[in-house]
């Protein structure tokens, strides 16, 4: 009798463990706002997520889950949320108590396989409570004139969990595209009147809508998304520039319609809460409408900038349903810099000498959009009205490097053929190129 209670239990105990899902791989992230955790499953698995005070905690109640707790060794905590991970084993349940350095809101959902991935995956996100708000520099010339910087949001695609498309010799996409994005960032920064905001700073995952968040919250001026393409014929080749398309644009004017939180979020403050329907509904439609011109006006240039120095994969300015495209107050566009399933486009992509040129070509577009329609307020727009008055010793070759225009911009901006000039003579100084 005790030799069959005994086989019994060993038989229950065996069948328990080949139930039990493995978890086979743990992964963390550090993001600005949040801390992401990510778990490697062989099965689905019922989970609950909670929160302790006194000291702040977080804890997760895994079930049926066989755990081995050696794979919490290698995780480093180092700018994230977290401080330690401990782990604890009750019956079928699986306990891990994250020790937090700060109070934080947490999310978590599960994930299932794919191509990229064959495991289930359970991700646990912790947010960071509160933030910090981006605040534009200021200029101020002789004359104590005030002026803004024309904010431009560069999104790096994919990141963390996401690494994009992957071509030969596993490049990753989500590594190219921020090697370009601070490449971007960095040229317009270092142009007086411009900043730039990384929506990725890193290699952690943000959401599609939460990059329009970012880029509204930082008053972004436009959107720019950076990416590498991928297609399943490796010949494919070229970059592109994508806006958002009209279909697109009306999908997200119903989707703004119909979410009352997005009422009183646009940029500039701009309120539709106590609008009528129909009024909200013209009024979104009019600024969609608006951001898709500005969007097309700027993604022309850029593409003329690309096709300078290398093949693009069509002529013309292209136009999809992109969920990072979809802010109805912020001009948005999309750079495919080229298809990295493509080996010889792959290998260029991943050189600092081909990203630098990409990212002048887009910095290039950007810049001449705004030096031609500046924003109200800003440096740009002090530039077009510039005046100067001759004085006693000035010349039109001494005034045009004082300004750093070329001499026959400044002759032709004053419509001056000859070289003299008369003290007193008010020129227009041309926009610098």
């Amino acid at each position: 009798m005790q030799k069959s209670i005994a086989i019994i239990s060993i038989l229950w105990l065996w069948t328990s463990c080949v139930m039990a899902v493995e978890v086979n791989n743990i992964r963390m992230w550090a993001a600005p706002d949040n801390t992401r955790l990510v778990f490697d499953l062989t099965a689905k698995i019922h989970h609950t997520v909670f929160i302790l005070e006194n000291p702040d905690r977080v804890v997760v109640n895994l079930e049926n889950v066989h755990f081995n707790p050696i794979l919490l060794k290698h995780l480093r905590y180092k700018k994230t949320v977290l401080k330690n991970i401990r782990y604890g084993k009750d019956n079928q349940h699986t306990r891990l108590v994250l020790d937090l350095n700060q109070t934080v809101r947490p999310k978590s959902f599960l994930l299932l396989p794919n191509k990229s991935h064959i495991y289930y995956r359970l991700v646990i996100d912790l947010y960071k409570q509160g933030g910090k708000k981006v605040i534009r520099k200021t200029y101020t010339d002789a004359k104590q004139y005030r002026s803004k910087d024309i904010i431009v949001a560069i999104d790096a695609g994919h990141g963390g969990e996401d690494p994009g498309a992957i071509g030969k010799g596993k490049i990753k996409e989500k590594n190219v595209v921020l090697k370009i994005a601070k490449l971007v960032a960095k040229r317009i920064n270092s142009e007086k009147g411009m900043q730039a905001i990384l929506i990725r700073k890193g290699d952690y995952y943000i959401r599609l809508r939460d990059r329009n968040a970012l880029a509204r919250k930082y008053n972004a001026d436009i959107f720019v998304s950076i990416h590498a393409d991928a297609f399943r014929d490796w010949r494919a080749r070229g970059s592109s520039v994508f806006i958002l398309s009209r279909k697109g644009a009306s999908s997200e004017t119903a989707r703004w319609l119909a979410q009352k939180e997005n009422n009183s979020d646009m940029a500039g403050g701009f309120n539709l809460d106590d609008k009528s329907d129909f009024l909200r509904e013209t009024l979104l439609d009019l600024s969609m409408t608006a951001s898709i011109k500005t969007s097309n006006d700027v993604a022309s240039r850029v593409l003329n900038g690309l096709k300078k120095i290398g093949k693009v994969h069509k002529n013309h300015v292209e136009r999809a349903g992109f969920v990072v495209l979809k802010s109805p107050d912020i001009p948005a566009l999309l750079v495919e810099t080229g298809f990295i399933s493509n080996p010889s486009e792959a290998r260029k992509l991943n050189t600092s000498y081909y990203q630098n040129k990409l990212a002048y070509a887009i910095f290039k577009g950007i810049k001449e959009y705004f030096r031609k329609y500046p924003p109200l307020g800003t440096y740009f727009a002090q530039l077009r009205h510039q005046q100067h008055i001759v004085v006693s010793g000035d010349t039109l070759l001494k005034i045009a490097r004082k300004y750093q225009v070329s001499l026959t911009a400044l002759r032709k901006a004053n419509n001056i053929k000859g070289d003299m000039l008369r003290v007193g003579k008010v020129l227009h100084i041309p926009v610098a190129r």
